[in-house]
């Protein structure tokens, strides 16, 4: 019995430390996204300011400005659209990691369950049968509950496509709107 807790225990902290690892991968990586973000606007606002610094005549700075919405709509779409893949991506990795501890956990669970109904007296049939459902009803509502997680992931990512897309198609409108009034 003390070999099975240890063993748990180190199950356990196995699991707690790649959670761990892989919550700072993804944090790592949407700092690198963010980093790259910055510098972009850093570079983009300077070649902004230079660009509205040589203009003189009202017509140039409303032709400006009208160059300027698309792109920076396309770059927060971007951003928004590589936030959302790195945090799909650290999502799946943990899901993979809870479902193969669950599957473990299972597993476990019915050997206990198998281990007890051996050693049971007469008459406990009943009892390490309704253990078992519990089992089986457990892993079910798990099932279940991940394929509604998938759903609802997959109809988020279905709703940024659109939105994105409609965001796109809003300020191209714009701009084109604003040249047509010149």
């Amino acid at each position: 019995m003390q070999e099975q807790f240890a063993a748990l225990q180190k199950a356990n902290i196995d699991l707690f430390f790649g959670v761990a690892s892989r919550m700072v991968e993804g944090v790592e990586r949407l700092a690198q996204l963010n980093m790259q973000a910055l510098r972009a606007t850093l570079d983009n606002t300077f070649r902004q300011a230079c660009q509205a610094l040589s203009v003189t005549e009202p017509q140039e700075w409303l032709a400006l400005q009208d160059s300027l919405a698309a792109p920076t709509t396309e770059r927060v779409q971007t951003w928004t659209w590589q936030m959302f893949e790195i945090i799909a991506a650290t999502q799946a990795d943990l899901l993979r990691s809870a479902h193969a501890q669950w599957d473990a956990s299972v597993r476990q669970a019915r050997t206990q369950v198998q281990d007890l109904a051996k050693s049971a007296p007469a008459g406990s049939e009943a009892a390490v049968a309704a253990l078992d459902e519990v089992i089986t009803t457990t892993n079910a509502l798990y099932e279940t509950l991940q394929k509604t997680g998938e759903q609802a992931f997959e109809v988020t990512r279905s709703n940024l496509e659109v939105a994105a897309a409609a965001a796109t198609k809003s300020a191209r409108r714009a701009g084109e709107s604003q040249a047509a009034k010149r």
